[in-house]
């Protein structure tokens, strides 16, 4: 009996010792778990401190964009000025702008960039293909926009273009529908034998722009006879040329003949030759109709994309080049008179601001 009673003591002294080890252990659990708890709380009060230290910098963060323009003419004028709006409404005075033109000259543009890299600016906007190859060549770190090119997989040499650039550069393009503009020629000018495409030579994307319409205007069977210039000294010649041996003159969205409309003009007009034009610019000096790029909005969009990339937003290597949607059939009333041209109900008149 007595050893009966022995036993039911010692079972229940190891019974009472496991419950004050498992209590014990508990307790060293609770305490660990509220430990890790509090240290858990303590990174995430942290890590919101730091973002609203940041979204605070964020807001008083100033910034200078530097613009290398190739040449100054309407359209390429709209696209900066759409920029500069896009960003000024975005940063108001926070905002800085380095702007330069390099007066139709690469070499010039080439000389701009490397300054605004030595500037160490926070973005760069290049307008037109030279402005943009200039501008990549000169850094691969400072994001790089492009406005007004056309294409840009030919302007930076890229194969097989996906549409997104990658690295430091997008932007937006200014490449209408070249077989709807193709198309405008003979919707205007039924009887049309043979076709000059005009266009500078130093620039890639004129080039471009008149393979894929000759090609176009040929499976129409339309007769097409390319004419370049080298610069603007030729081109009076070049276009005088043109109009003694075709019906109708196409001119891509080239700045040179941009720059140049008022001589292409007093050509054409006196010899009786029509002209397509690529952008409304260029129609506006010297041609019939166009199928018309709002390089404005262009330039604005533009804008929106550096303020997203200058706020953190986006990373502009995953940022694919945007085009303009839903471009007007504009037609010139004044030159239209003068060569006696009745447009279809579905063009608008091109109205001088």
């Amino acid at each position: 009996m007595k050893k009966k009673l022995m036993a039911l003591v010692l079972t229940g002294a190891m019974v009472m010792s496991m419950t004050a080890c498992g209590s014990e252990a508990a307790t060293d659990t609770a305490a660990e778990v509220a430990t890790e708890a509090a240290d858990a709380a303590s990174e995430a009060a942290d890590a919101a401190t730091e973002a609203a230290d940041a979204a605070e910098a964020s807001d008083d963060a100033t910034y200078t964009v530097g613009i290398c323009q190739l040449v100054q003419h309407d359209a390429l004028d709209a696209a900066t000025k759409g920029f500069r709006d896009a960003l000024t409404e975005e940063f108001g005075d926070r905002v800085t702008f380095d702007e330069q033109n390099a007066a139709g000259d690469s070499a010039t543009a080439t000389t701009i960039c490397q300054s605004l890299v030595a500037e160490n600016v926070d973005l760069i906007l290049a307008n037109a293909t030279p402005a943009l190859q200039s501008a990549a060549a000169a850094t691969s770190e400072i994001p790089i926009l492009g406005t007004a090119i056309t294409e840009y997989g030919v302007a930076l040499d890229i194969d097989n273009f996906s549409g997104t650039v990658g690295g430091n550069i997008s932007g937006t393009s200014d490449l209408p529908p070249l077989d709807e503009q193709a198309a405008m020629v003979l919707e205007l000018f039924p009887e049309t034998k043979t076709v000059g495409i005009v266009y500078c030579s130093a620039e890639p994307n004129s080039k471009y722009q008149a393979e894929v319409v000759t090609a176009e205007l040929e499976a129409k069977g339309i007769t097409v006879n390319v004419y370049t210039f080298a610069d603007s000294n030729d081109v009076v010649s070049v276009t005088g040329e043109a109009c003694n041996n075709v019906d109708v003159l196409y001119i891509p969205t080239d700045n040179t003949a941009a720059s140049c409309t008022e001589a292409i003009n007093n050509v054409a007009l006196d010899a009786g030759v029509p002209i397509i034009a690529g952008e409304e610019g260029i129609m506006a000096g010297c041609g019939v109709a166009t199928l018309s790029i709002d390089y404005y909005g262009l330039g604005y969009t533009t804008g929106q994309m550096a303020a997203a990339i200058l706020k953190g937003e986006q990373n502009i290597s995953e940022m694919p080049i945007q085009y303009y949607e839903n471009p007007v059939k504009e037609y010139n009333p004044a030159i239209c008179e003068k060569l006696g041209v009745t447009v279809p109900d579905d063009y608008v008149a091109f109205e001088a601001e």
